[in-house]
């Protein structure tokens, strides 16, 4: 599984998302948009978002920091939650 969390420093979005993928003992990629051009280009271009965090799981994109989708992409998905 290839996963890619496009984010900057001074979102909080970003920061909960990969607090998120870090406690499930997920491995990513961080990129920051901020410091990169081309890559925020890929991520406007992969997502029609100009907003992070985008997080990318296997070609799929997730935008914003949506728990419910990424559980269910990562395959986390528990009863009641």
């Amino acid at each position: 599984m290839k996963v890619t969390v496009y984010s900057t420093p001074a979102c909080p979005w970003c920061h909960l998302a990969k607090e998120f993928l870090t406690e499930h003992q997920i491995p990513f990629e961080e990129v920051d948009v901020s410091q990169d051009e081309a890559k925020a280009q890929e991520m406007i271009l992969k997502s029609g978002q100009m907003g992070v965090p985008v997080i990318e799981i296997d070609g799929q994109i997730v935008i914003g920091f949506n728990k419910p989708r990424l559980e269910e992409l990562l395959g986390l998905n528990h009863e009641g939650s």
